[in-house]
């Protein structure tokens, strides 16, 4: 027999469920309130088949755009062949947990404004913009000695008489 292709096709593993973390699902599941805009990663619950979505956005990370009673819109992109498509699907809230992308960002937002309160206090102007990695500082392997090569100069003339 030929292979399949359905919806669910080579998902064994892709939509089981983790080591100790079948049977119901908790309440928090139900409860988490989403707001437009926020970004969402899909991770497809395989205990519950409705509003399930195709096993492509399974792992992938898109920004709320639509809630409804049960489920919420996700946008997402989606390459297909040359193009890169935005494409929106509403998702059961089983499948959606709240993604932690921007978490970094956030943290760094906080920080800065705080250094910068904090210099303002002081009367003094800092920049909060990161700054890529310098080099790293040289040192000496082994505790050789310092010792300058430079090449034999060439005497073109002397070469010159004993040739052709």
């Amino acid at each position: 027999m030929p292979a399949g292709h359905g919806l669910r096709a080579r998902t064994r593993d892709m939509f089981s469920r983790g080591f100790r973390k079948k049977g119901t699902i908790n309440l928090s599941t139900y409860l988490r309130v989403y707001h437009v805009g926020e970004y969402v990663d899909i991770k497809v619950n395989g205990a519950v088949h409705k509003g399930m979505p195709h096993k492509y956005y399974h792992g992938r990370t898109g920004r709320i755009w639509n809630i409804t009673k049960r489920a919420v819109g996700v946008e997402m992109n989606k390459q297909v062949r040359g193009k890169i498509l935005k494409k929106r699907i509403h998702v059961r809230v089983e499948h959606v947990q709240p993604s932690r992308c921007t978490e970094e960002v956030k943290n760094r937002i906080k920080k800065n404004d705080q250094l910068k309160a904090e210099a303002k206090a002081r009367g003094e102007v800092i920049s909060t913009k990161r700054q890529p990695a310098g080099p790293k500082p040289g040192f000496m392997v082994g505790g050789a000695t310092l010792e300058t090569v430079t090449p034999i100069p060439y005497d073109v003339v002397n070469d010159l008489k004993g040739g052709y």
